[in-house]
């Protein structure tokens, strides 16, 4: 009896104690709303790119013919505002501190339905630039839709929630980040603690 209980307790002195369980990884998930607005950003700032070029090819038409040179300034005046309108939708935080509006979609979408009626006005009606005109209705009228849908979801505070869902993904990835560190932090500490034991 004696001899056998010596053993056990020698089995439960020279055993290590189980380590515990580790959380389950949290990964980040992807907000669909957020992917929705990414795509229609992306789609909004191609449009803008190719009435940049339209735009761009008209004003050189018209400055090399010298015929129309009050409609390539009105091109150049285009080529500009479809920029700021491309740049606008990489929501940088300098184009939101100085231009507030474009921080809300009601004022993008007016800016972009600006840029799409001048990327329309003044068609070629001689039908010397046939590709041009083609290519300027396709990107006018992309443009002007997203323009549109903008507008609407404005009014509707789609912004507002599209905010909340950005703050709430940053907030969830930062919690996130410092789980991880925690766990590597407590993993180096077991490992200490090992090494240190006799």
């Amino acid at each position: 009896m004696d001899q056998s209980s010596q053993n056990e307790v020698g089995q439960s002195s020279t055993s290590s104690p189980p380590s515990p369980s580790l959380p389950p990884r949290i990964k980040s998930r992807t907000d669909p709303l957020l992917v929705v607005c990414g795509c229609f950003s992306f789609v909004t700032a191609t449009a803008s790119l190719l009435c940049v070029l339209v735009n761009a090819l008209s004003a050189y038409q018209s400055f090399k013919n010298a015929k129309d040179i009050v409609g390539g300034i009105f091109r150049c005046y285009a080529v500009v505002i479809a920029t700021f309108v491309a740049v606008a939708e990489t929501e940088w935080s300098y184009i939101f501190k100085f231009w507030i509006i474009m921080k809300y979609l009601s004022g993008r979408g007016m800016l972009q339905i600006f840029v799409a009626v001048m990327t329309r006005a003044f068609p070629d009606v001689h039908g010397e630039r046939q590709e041009i005109v083609l290519l300027q209705e396709i990107s006018s009228y992309i443009l002007l839709t997203c323009g549109v849908i903008y507008v609407i979801s404005g009014i509707f505070c789609l912004g507002y929630l599209k905010r909340a869902h950005e703050k709430q993904a940053i907030t969830r990835d930062q919690a996130v980040k410092d789980l991880e560190e925690i766990e590597k932090r407590r993993d180096e500490l077991q490992a200490l603690l090992l090494e240190e034991a006799p």
